[in-house]
């Protein structure tokens, strides 16, 4: 099993966990929503919680829950920049199609 981030990512992460003054790391998972049936969720990890597998790149941990992993395994986390936009963007080979808006994806 493996997450990984993109040098980019684990930048723009640090900043944000700094900016918050707290937490421990990235919170990385998935929930049913959208068309295609998933979306990924992003939040601040606080703690760790049973279950939980950790991946440290650049300094930066992102924390998936156990019953998450089938969905996110392989995935590279990066953050780009393409003139006015900036976000997060999912490299994630466990993904079979998306839905026309890009919000959710399937497996």
């Amino acid at each position: 099993m493996s997450v990984s981030l993109t040098e980019n990512a684990s930048r723009q992460l640090k900043k944000q966990l700094d900016k918050r003054g707290s937490g421990i790391g990235l919170k990385l998972g998935v929930k049913k929503s959208g068309c295609s049936g998933y979306a990924y969720v992003l939040d601040y990890a606080d703690q760790l919680n049973e279950g939980d597998q950790t991946f440290e790149k650049f300094g930066v941990k992102v924390i998936v829950q156990a019953g998450d992993l089938e969905f996110v395994d392989g995935i590279e986390l990066d953050y780009r920049r393409e003139g006015l936009n900036e976000a997060f963007q999912f490299n994630n080979p466990n993904v079979k199609g998306t839905c026309g808006c890009g919000e959710s994806f399937s497996v």
